[in-house]
């Protein structure tokens, strides 16, 4: 044997000791490492399907609700939101919340409904864009049974320019001023809606028939 043949295979027995050396001492944090990493891998796509499950099971019994409530069957459908509030997952109970009180409003009962939108609009736990849109339900209602000022307490901080239910907002608020003989303040808020490019087609049509009613009878000068 050449002296390069017994060196190659003295250095292959070392690296193979030292490779048996350093799995013995560290073979149990290898193996507990790999396992914590199948235990998270695990855990994790649980807890994906359990929130998956517990989300289409909130998203079928909302369906459900709504059918429901299409249907004309209006204190089930109530029942159900409120099941749906009380134990839902995700979003699904706030937007039950919504829905409750849309369905209190085609039932009539409109005292009730503004109060359900207004207690989500002044609820902090509720997303913004919930909010607002809550705020702007109420002020719908309130053009056809309440005062400018009771639209205008809900409405008013969404007609800036930079609200994106600028527009809705306007419209509610104009209208309310026009049913209470403002004539003025309705055109003024008409124009508005008129004069901004990313107003709705069908909101921009509305108002361009109101601002021409507004004018031609000479009350809005």
């Amino acid at each position: 044997m050449s002296d390069d043949s017994f060196i190659r295979e003295v250095n292959e027995e070392l690296r193979q000791d030292q490779a048996k050396a350093l799995w013995t001492r560290y073979a149990p944090l290898i193996i507990g490492a790999a396992v914590a990493i199948v235990a998270v891998t695990a855990s994790w796509v649980g807890y994906e399907y359990w929130t998956q499950s517990r989300a289409n099971a909130s998203g079928d019994r909302f369906s459900a609700a709504l059918d429901l409530a299409e249907e004309g069957q209006h204190d089930e459908a109530l029942a159900a939101f409120e099941a749906l509030e009380a134990d839902g997952y995700g979003a699904y109970p706030v937007l039950a919340r919504l829905r409750a009180a849309t369905v209190l409003a085609q039932k009539g009962e409109l005292d009730a409904a503004v109060a359900e939108f207004d207690a989500v609009a002044a609820d902090s736990s509720v997303p913004a864009s919930i909010r607002d849109m809550a705020r702007l339900r109420a002020g719908y209602i309130m053009v056809d049974n309440g005062t400018y000022d009771d639209v205008a307490s809900r409405v008013e901080v969404l007609t800036a320019d930079s609200s994106s239910l600028r527009h809705a907002a306007r419209e509610a608020l104009a209208l309310a001023a026009w049913r209470e003989g403002r004539a003025a303040d309705a055109l003024t808020l008409f124009e508005q809606i008129v004069d901004d490019d990313a107003a709705p087609r069908n909101t921009r049509q509305r108002s361009e028939v109101m601002v021409e009613l507004i004018r031609g009878t000479g009350t809005g000068s």
